[in-house]
């Protein structure tokens, strides 16, 4: 049973009685031991209550029955074995923030193979719809189940959709073809199977309308180029001026004068091949849904609008940024979904490749300031495919987008064809890890710029409550942030301000906790919440104590949002820190 001493709040003033903190720190230029934290949003008419609490003492008696369930106390706490291994080793602090998504292919499809990676960090297993059946996903989806609910993980799943591939063309071969200089190609959409000797077929019958000879044809964005010498009807006759590789399903754009060639095909974002797709991933209990090739918040919004009406389970649909348009309305597609994925590859076929950079840094900070996480996608470890080490400028390039709060970074072919792909995986974790304790201890952290989301008064209140309670977690120096959220609103809130604790997030609902498993700096933990908060608090501080990973002299800053029950007629909102005795 735990003794709990509370120190006083009048006023809105907080008066501390625990000496554990260095309570002399300013918060929000005020003193917190002389002053605290006043929210003040107004007339507030009895429905809504906030309270801020200083330092509490935790102490836990020893008992015979707490002794008998520790042995069922992970089961209890809800804590994967990843994340639990990871705090026992390195600590609080030590907690990698940057979440990790694999792309899951024929090289790492096995369960044993799934399991190295999630062993690894895995955090999300992205499965592309444009390769493989849908009997092959199925197996792959099972297998993930199979390993969060046997062996401990907390691995969530998300489908990619294939798009209204219009520019998608395949040589045939089950495996890259390297393209020699001056060599004669024909891209045709004449349908055949297996694969003829230099003839590459387009996915869309009109792919080469509008398109002239002299024209510049690009496969990948750069990974090998060639010239339209004739036109055959719609085919077209190329010759190879850029030697290079040719991935099977490759994407393709044509260049005029130095310009792309713009096309409207006026083709929907989903096609029909997309809507079973994600029928097939709602029956399979998929977590996220990745769109490709989103122009408008419409069709991101028709989505979710279809999802609500099919599914009981919480399903985040995240857009996928690959293109100029989508770029143009940016803000409108952040807003209507649930997060985003920067597709480089893609995008550098349509912007100037020296603007990439720039670009990932302003879709990072718009999807922060609307409190959407926004994973780094593509090529950001190409060389591992083949080779056991990445260049240095790849590791670079990973710790340019760390550095710029990424909530999640991405592999493509690395895991999903490539040779090395525990390594890689190895690769983001150590850099990540490796930036984010450079920037904690440098003080490199970036101010988010203020940008208000909440409409009505307690999404306004809950939102300045995270604010500040990640700026006092930091000016405190506590160990961790707890949050109690049912829907994961306050952990994303609290996530969007990137403090230098971890944040632990209790809830009882599944689906928060697969959702959260995008979110910067989230451990989400599924536990049984009662509606007696403070009863949550206690029971959960008291286990977490128990297994050893809270220690004496541990200080942990407490988010609590209670909404209204009948045993709890108003909405109360707190921040309390106690520390561990």
């Amino acid at each position: 049973m735990a003794v709990v001493r509370d120190s006083s709040l009048i006023s809105g003033r907080i008066i501390g009685k625990n000496p554990c903190l260095d309570l002399k720190n300013r918060v929000l230029g005020r003193p917190v031991f002389a002053r605290g934290i006043c929210f003040n949003g107004g007339k507030v008419k009895g429905k809504i209550g906030v309270g801020v609490r200083a330092a509490v003492q935790v102490n836990v008696e020893e008992s015979e029955g707490l002794q008998r369930e520790l042995k069922g106390l992970r089961g209890v706490l809800g804590f994967d074995v990843v994340s639990e291994g990871e705090l026992r080793k390195k600590g609080f602090l030590g907690m990698r923030k940057t979440k990790l998504v694999c792309t899951i292919g024929p090289a790492c499809c096995s369960l044993e193979d799934l399991e190295k990676l999630a062993l690894g960090g895995m955090n999300v297993a992205r499965l592309n719809m444009c390769h493989n059946g849908r009997e092959w996903h199925r197996d792959v989806i099972r297998k993930i189940k199979r390993l969060n609910e046997e062996k401990g993980f907390c691995v969530s799943v998300m489908i990619d959709t294939e798009g209204s591939q219009i520019q998608v063309v395949d040589h045939g071969a089950p495996s890259t073809v390297k393209v020699e200089d001056g060599s004669i190609w024909l891209f045709t959409a004449e349908k055949f199977a297996g694969s003829r000797p230099f003839t590459v077929q387009a996915n869309y019958e009109g792919f080469s309308e509008g398109i002239e000879v002299g024209d510049e044809l690009v496969i990948d964005g750069g990974m090998a180029g060639f010239e339209v010498i004739e036109k055959i009807g719609s085919d077209l006759r190329c010759k190879c001026t850029d030697p290079g590789l040719f991935l099977p399903r490759a994407k393709l754009s044509f260049w005029r004068d130095g310009k792309l060639v713009g096309r409207n095909y006026e083709l929907p974002t989903l096609s029909a091949k997309d809507w079973a797709d994600i029928e097939f991933g709602v029956s399979e209990g998929i977590d996220f849904i990745a769109m490709s090739f989103v122009n408008d918040s419409d069709s991101v919004k028709h989505l979710k609008n279809y999802l609500s009406s099919k599914s009981s389970k919480s399903i985040r649909v995240l857009a996928k940024i690959e293109s100029l348009e989508s770029l143009q309305k940016l803000r409108d597609i952040v807003e209507a979904s649930d997060g985003i994925m920067v597709a480089r590859g893609d995008l550098g076929v349509e912007i100037p490749l020296e603007q990439i950079p720039s670009v990932q840094e302003e879709i990072i900070n718009v999807c922060r300031q609307l409190n959407k996480p926004v994973i780094v996608a593509s090529q950001l470890l190409e060389s591992m495919v083949e080779y056991p080490t990445p260049t240095r400028a790849e590791v670079a390039d990973v710790s340019e987008a760390v550095r710029q709060y990424a909530d999640a970074l991405m592999l493509s072919g690395e895991s999903a064809i490539g040779l090395n792909g525990q390594k890689a995986l190895s690769v983001l974790r150590m850099t990540s890890s490796r930036i984010e304790t450079w920037g904690r201890e440098e003080s490199q952290q970036t101010l988010l710029p203020q940008h208000q989301l909440g409409v009505s008064l307690p999404d306004r209140i809950a939102e300045q409550i995270c604010n500040c309670a990640a700026e006092m977690a930091n000016k405190l120096g506590v160990d961790a942030i707890f949050v109690y959220t049912k829907h994961g609103h306050m952990a994303s809130l609290l996530s969007r301000n990137r403090p230098d604790p971890p944040i632990f997030a209790f809830t009882n609902n599944d689906n928060t906790r697969k959702a959260l498993n995008l979110q910067w700096g989230v451990t989400s933990l599924l536990v049984d919440l009662s509606d007696d908060m403070e009863d949550n608090i206690s029971k959960t501080i008291n286990l977490i104590k128990r297994t050893g990973m809270l220690e004496q002299g541990d200080a942990v800053l407490v988010v609590s949002d209670v909404t209204p029950t009948l045993a709890t007629p108003m909405a109360f909102q707190s921040i309390q820190v106690k520390t561990i005795a």
